[in-house]
């Protein structure tokens, strides 16, 4: 394969990564009405604020053509903040629907 046939792959590589990494954030983002739950560590609740910072600042572990440091610290995010309102729900006394 020739170069231009190269850089087309990687760059539509780049492209499915970055939507990826979008999609995330934006997930990350609608999850953060949990935040306001008082049953919910702050250690997610900061994990939720550094995962949102490291995703759009230009300081990156691999360079930001490749998002796949990104991705993986917003799912991270996502996993621990699902978790601990899914803890703290179950631990609210009353009929256990969280309301």
């Amino acid at each position: 394969m020739d170069a231009k046939v190269w850089l087309i792959l990687a760059a539509v590589v780049a492209a499915g990564l970055a939507i990826a990494a979008a999609v995330l954030l934006v997930r990350v983002l609608s999850a953060r009405r949990m935040l306001r739950d008082a049953g919910i560590p702050l250690r997610d609740k900061a994990l939720f604020w550094v995962a949102v910072l490291y995703t759009v600042s230009p300081v990156d572990l691999i360079p930001d053509p490749v998002y796949l440091d990104d991705i993986g610290v917003l799912l991270l995010a996502l996993r621990s903040l699902r978790a601990a309102a899914a803890t703290a729900v179950s631990a609210r006394p009353g009929d256990g629907t969280g309301r």
